[in-house]
């Protein structure tokens, strides 16, 4: 679920930022919007991600933030990858 670019750039870049709006994940990650839209989606279905909709002042805001279960998540699949690095050496 992680492990694609798009997918492991949205799970980094929560992790530090707590939470992020829609057009600073666009703009970091250099995708879509349909691209990170579809993304986001498929996190939220995981439960990784929590999606907030509203507005700042008249204009629409879509943030996102990494649930507890998307930092399990993230957590167990670092583990993962470096135990992977390790058997490599």
């Amino acid at each position: 679920m992680i492990h694609g670019r798009v997918r492991l750039g949205i799970m980094a870049h929560l992790i530090k930022a707590e939470a992020a709006d829609f057009n600073e994940l666009k703009a970091v990650l250099n995708v879509t919007q349909g691209n990170l839209s579809m993304h986001l989606r498929r996190l939220e279905e995981a439960g990784y991600v929590e999606i907030e909709k509203g507005y700042l002042g008249r204009r629409p805001r879509t943030r996102a933030r990494l649930t507890v279960a998307g930092r399990k998540a993230f957590a167990a699949y670092l583990s993962a990858i470096e135990q992977l690095v390790a058997q490599l050496r």
